[in-house]
């Protein structure tokens, strides 16, 4: 690992229209537009940055050690990629982590320039922290990235089409000509998108999914998006994995004080889908109903069991992928 001070840190604070950049924490940011023309400036900015030499000339483009931005519902990604694709470092972190350390530094105000600096620090940090390489953002291939925006674009129409669903029960007579042409194409276009994920599942993930075609509970949509929007699958251990998703119980523990375990963080997406598989699950797959009823056995409350049984068959579909054995009913691996 180089010396930090010899390295870059940039924190990047994303809105829906802009970007502002800090590539220390004190120093000037750099305000752009969040879309491929600012991300290019972005990128300029980061390469024209050069280290001076003991006679204070120019000398070699300084290492960036780290970039980090929050995840900002989805519009901090452009620019995450395009850093990534450049072949930058770069960490995409909870918003709530980065206030709790915003405000551990004693940073109470808030405005986007802050918000940058406070993410350089945060950068810096996070560079030395052994975990470094593990929040190092992966780049999914182009593959998953298609399938994985083709899942987010029907889980958008699916929201459109509630969404007119729930309008037409209040509608009057004269509106609903109008909700029901909405509807009609709101649902065309999802049976589109459904033999479209259909066709990219079974043209470039049909090895993958062969070894969870027997799995109860695992429908295509949960096929789609953990093929999709979780990349890790397979190569992370069961407690990585868990975490990665979000459904991990945490500690709760100060001094003599025993809190409740409790999960949070994570990809929501795939915790959406893990839970809708877990619903069925719990009521078809014999491995998972066994378990589920082994925790209501024991007075566990049933939404407790429940999360308990997204973990656990995540963790199983995580060994599954690892091992290449396919799902047995009556086999479940070590390592789940």
């Amino acid at each position: 690992m180089m010396n930090a001070s010899e390295l870059i840190f940039a924190g990047i604070d994303v809105s829906k229209g802009s970007l502002e950049m800090a590539l220390d924490d004190k120093g000037k940011t750099l305000y752009v537009s969040n879309d491929e023309t600012g991300i290019a400036a972005l990128l300029m900015a980061i390469k024209g940055t050069r280290k001076k030499s003991i006679d204070g000339s120019d000398n070699a483009q300084r290492t960036v050690g780290a970039i980090v931005l929050e995840a900002t519902g989805g519009f901090e990604r452009q620019a995450a990629v395009a850093l990534c694709l450049a072949g930058l470092p770069v960490m995409v972190v909870n918003p709530r982590q980065a206030h709790d350390f915003a405000k551990a530094m004693g940073f109470l105000a808030k405005t986007d320039v802050i918000d940058a600096r406070v993410l350089s620090h945060f950068a810096r940090t996070l560079y030395q922290s052994e975990k470094r390489e593990q929040l190092l953002m992966l780049l999914p291939d182009p593959k998953q990235m298609a399938l994985h925006a083709l899942t987010a674009r029907r889980r958008q129409l699916i929201e459109m089409r509630v969404a007119e669903d729930n309008r037409w029960l209040m509608s009057q007579k004269i509106q609903r000509k109008s909700i029901d042409a909405v509807r009609k194409v709101l649902n065309k276009e999802i049976g589109n998108i459904d033999k479209e994920v259909e066709a990219q599942l079974k043209e470039h993930f049909a090895d993958k999914l062969k070894l969870i075609e027997k799995c109860k509970g695992v429908g295509a949509g949960t096929q789609a998006s953990l093929m999709g929007a979780l990349p890790e699958l397979g190569a992370l251990s069961p407690e990585q994995i868990a975490k990665l998703v979000g459904v991990a119980p945490l500690n709760c523990d100060s001094g003599k004080h025993r809190g409740r375990r409790v999960t949070w963080g994570g990809r929501a997406d795939v915790r959406c889908v893990l839970y809708m598989a877990a619903l069925s699950a719990v009521r078809y797959n014999p491995v998972i109903k066994v378990f589920y009823e082994r925790l209501l056995a024991k007075g566990k409350p049933k939404k407790v069991a429940l999360v308990a049984c997204m973990h656990k068959l995540l963790t199983i579909l995580n060994a599954i992928m690892k091992s290449g054995k396919p799902w047995d009913d009556h086999f479940v691996p070590n390592s789940a």
